[in-house]
């Protein structure tokens, strides 16, 4: 079923109509309140690799509240590329500090994740501030929980507001199909419709989640 949903956006791709978005997330503990967000993303104009749409660097320091509340502050550095440019250099450079809440909660066997963020963003020396909130749903099919070989379906919605100038920047639908590997590392292939205000296109997204723990274990 999910395969016979991306065939026929797959085909949009002779007219560069699908870009693809390959991504990296980690998440390192480092001690019982603190993580250090690690996260790459390369996204492509078209489907196939070979047209860069923007490079996404992205680090933060997590402090985790409990374990249903985690505030985050990082820094993201992301270059753009104009469509078939002829330079290598990208065309537009920004520099972000950010920060944000997330609050998890579950109904039945269904998590949420709401996701506030804040963004203060320094585009070719032009500064910006844009306010971001997500709604992600997380749902375990072949298991009652999403742990070691659950398959599981992911579902968010995120708009983006600015404060100054046009207050619609964009939003995004997502959905995607994931595997739990093992308790640190899961896999998620997708589609995300990123809507402008003049114009909206799709992406198929391939995604990996690897989550390492390097506090010291005591001995019992």
């Amino acid at each position: 079923m999910f395969l016979l949903f991306l065939a026929p956006l797959i085909t949009y791709s002779q007219d560069d109509k699908v870009g693809n978005w390959l991504m990296y997330f980690g998440t390192n503990r480092i001690s019982d309140d603190f993580s250090i967000h690690t996260e790459i993303q390369y996204r492509n104009h078209t489907l196939t690799p070979n047209n860069v749409e923007q490079l996404l660097l992205r680090a933060g320091l997590n402090y985790h509240f409990y374990e249903k509340a985690t505030v985050t502050a990082g820094y993201a550095y992301i270059p753009s590329y104009v469509y078939e440019s002829e330079q290598n250099s990208p065309e537009v450079e920004e520099h972000r500090i950010w920060q944000q809440f997330i609050l998890i909660n579950k109904i039945g066997r269904v998590k949420f994740e709401h996701r506030y963020r804040v963004e203060q963003r320094w585009v070719n020396q032009d500064y910006k501030n844009r306010l971001r909130y997500r709604l992600m749903l997380l749902v375990p099919l072949n298991k009652p929980i999403i742990e070691k070989g659950t398959l599981f379906l992911g579902v968010y919605d995120e708009i983006f507001i600015n404060t100054k100038e046009s207050f619609f920047d964009r939003n995004r639908l997502y959905g995607a199909l994931g595997y739990q590997i093992n308790k640190n590392v899961n896999v998620q292939t997708g589609m995300l419709h990123q809507q402008l205000s003049s114009s909206g296109k799709w992406y198929l997204q391939f995604a990996v989640f690897i989550n390492t723990d390097f506090r010291k274990k005591t001995a019992n």
